[in-house]
């Protein structure tokens, strides 16, 4: 865990790959209660801390995570994110040709057991997921994308480049074929821009950590 930003309202964290955004079982080590062991100690609190994550990443996966400090902060901040005025950019390594350089990803989700599932437009609770990515390196079989994402599906990533031949490289769940580090998958959550939820002043983060993705095991 790396401290990115802290204010009075806010808390951004880089989340390596491996470690759970929040936790799933009891005793399982998270970002969010290390985050607030952190906050505990740094102010010197003696009460409980109050610690919200605005989004999620997959345990496998590493970046960015956005805290809400207050309930101020964490109710304007939802509201940013349903109405998609939290811009974040991904970066991934992904497996065979795309099919151009740069495009647009649309599909219909069904959140499944663990996993995405691409269906029909018609299928009962199916949700669209959009995404637009760049193609801005390439070694071999593998291309490196720079990926914006529009919506916010559960895997939706992980499943769209899927279903297209490209899934991210080490993600065995969904198809990947070539090795990788040990419960993680070379994606990537590297930049997020947004207005401050109180002084409306306009924050960009990014993570450097990308320049580490490297399809090689």
């Amino acid at each position: 865990m790396k401290i990115i930003f802290c204010d009075n309202h806010l808390l951004v964290v880089f989340k390596p790959a491996g470690i759970s955004t929040q936790p799933h079982q009891a005793n399982e080590d998270n970002l969010l209660d290390q985050s607030k062991a952190w906050l505990k100690k740094q102010f010197q609190k003696s009460g409980s801390v109050f610690l919200e994550p605005i989004h999620r990443l997959d345990k496998p996966v590493s970046g960015l995570v956005l805290f809400a400090r207050t309930s101020k902060a964490l109710s304007r901040l939802q509201e940013m994110m349903r109405q998609r005025k939290i811009e974040k950019t991904y970066f991934a390594w992904v497996e065979g040709a795309l099919p151009e350089e740069k495009g647009t990803l649309e599909h219909y989700l069904f959140h499944d057991e663990h996993r995405a599932r691409i269906v029909d437009k018609s299928y009962p609770e199916a949700k669209l997921a959009r995404l637009h990515y760049l193609q801005i390196d390439q070694l071999k079989a593998k291309s490196l994308v720079e990926i914006y994402l529009e919506t916010g599906r559960y895997h939706q990533i992980r499943a769209q480049f899927a279903y297209i031949g490209c899934p991210i490289v080490g993600d065995q769940k969904y198809g990947s074929t070539s090795h990788w580090k040990k419960d993680k998958i070379a994606l990537h959550h590297g930049r997020m821009k947004f207005l401050h939820p109180v002084t409306k002043s306009e924050l960009c983060f990014e993570s450097s950590s990308v320049l580490q993705l490297n399809p090689r095991p």
